[in-house]
C-alpha cells in the first residue's frame, strides 16, 4: 500500500467522520482502512485519530498532520492536471463576463494576442456592470472588483484598482484645484452609481467618509471618464482606466498626496471562477494568460 493511498484514506476518514463512510467511498472493507491507518500511525510514532463507537476525531497531532496531508494530496492532483493539460489542446466555448471599464480598458486590447495563441477556443464576451451568477448562466470566468463573498468561487488577482481623484485641465482652470479633501464639498463630484461604491473615503490611519456634492452619478467607469474629460467635474477612477489620459495630460491627478477610495477598503480586480476539482484547460490557459499579460500600474 503506497503512502499516498494511506493519506487518501486518512483524509477521507477525517472529512467523512468515520471509517465506514470512507470505506464506501473507496469500495474497500473498513478493516482494510483501519489497518492502513494503524500502519500510518505506527510509521509516524504518534496517534492521529481518537476513535469511539459513534465517530472518529483528530488528536492534536492529527490536526497538524491533516493540514499537511491536504496540501500533499492537492499538489499531487495539480501535478496530474499539469501533465494532462500538456496532452490536451485548449478548445471549446469559453464564456467570460467582465465589468465594462476593465474590459474595454484592459482585457479587450489583449484578446487578439490570446486568439492567436489559442485559435480553437470559441470566445463569448459579455461586458456588464451587473453581478452575474456563474452557475446559473454557465460562465467560465467573471472579472470583478471588490471582495469575494461566495466561498464556492476562487479569485485570481489581476490588478490593484488604485483609485485617483481626476479632473480635466479646463475644469480645474475654471473651478480651481482643491487643496484639501474638505474642499471637495465646493466641487462638482461625479459618483459611480453602484450601491456599494457611491461614497468617497479618505484612506489614512483613520478612514474618513468625505462629504461631497451630488452633481451626477453614472453606472460605468468609462461613463465617469467621459464626463470628466468633458469638464463635468471631479471623479474617483482606477489608475488602469485613466493611465493614458494622465500621461497625455487630458486628465490631471488631483491631490496625489492623498489616498482615496469609493469603498471602505482598498480594492483589486480579480478573475473569478468556480471551485471545481478539475478546471478546464481552456479556462486555465485564459487565467494564466491574463496574469502574464496584465501589467500592474
Amino acid at each position: 500500500m503506497s503512502s499516498l493511498n494511506r493519506l487518501l484514506y486518512f483524509n477521507s476518514v477525517v472529512e467523512t467522520g468515520s471509517i465506514s463512510a470512507a470505506s464506501r467511498i473507496f469500495d474497500v472493507q473498513p478493516s482494510s482502512i483501519s489497518r492502513q491507518l494503524a500502519a500510518l500511525e505506527q510509521e509516524l510514532g504518534v496517534r492521529l485519530l481518537n476513535k469511539t463507537t459513534r465517530n472518529t476525531g483528530l488528536t492534536e497531532a492529527g490536526k497538524k498532520y491533516y493540514e499537511y496531508s491536504q496540501r500533499i494530496v492537492a499538489e499531487f492532483d495539480e501535478a496530474k492536471k499539469a501533465v494532462n493539460d500538456l496532452q490536451e489542446k485548449p478548445k471549446g466555448k469559453l464564456k467570460i463576463t467582465m465589468t465594462v471599464g476593465f474590459g474595454e480598458s484592459i482585457v479587450l486590447p489583449l484578446m487578439p494576442k490570446f486568439i492567436a495563441l489559442y485559435p480553437d477556443i470559441d470566445i463569448k464576451l459579455e461586458l456588464t456592470e451587473r453581478v452575474v451568477d456563474l452557475v446559473e448562466e454557465n460562465i467560465d470566468v467573471a472579472i470583478r472588483s471588490g471582495r469575494l463573498a461566495d466561498s464556492t468561487l476562487i479569485a485570481k488577482h489581476l490588478a490593484y484598482n488604485n483609485f485617483l481623484l481626476c479632473g480635466s485641465p479646463q475644469y480645474l482652470a475654471s473651478k480651481g484645484t482643491p487643496q484639501s479633501p474638505e474642499e471637495l464639498i465646493d466641487h462638482q463630484c461625479i459618483r459611480y452609481s453602484y450601491s456599494r461604491w457611491q461614497n468617497w473615503y479618505l484612506m489614512a490611519d483613520k478612514r474618513t467618509k468625505l462629504t461631497i456634492s451630488d452633481t451626477i452619478s453614472v453606472n460605468s467607469v468609462n461613463g465617469q471618464k467621459q464626463l470628466v474629460l468633458n469638464d463635468a467635474g471631479l471623479s474617483l477612477m482606477p489608475l488602469w482606466a485613466v493611465k493614458k489620459e494622465l500621461n497625455d495630460g487630458s486628465l490631471i491627478n488631483v491631490m496625489p498626496e492623498y489616498t482615496f477610495s469609493p469603498y471602505e477598503e482598498l480594492s483589486s480586480t480579480y478573475a473569478i471562477y468556480l471551485q471545481r476539482e478539475m478546471v478546464s484547460v481552456k479556462t486555465r490557459v485564459f487565467l494564466d494568460f491574463l496574469v502574464d499579460n496584465i501589467v500592474e500600474t
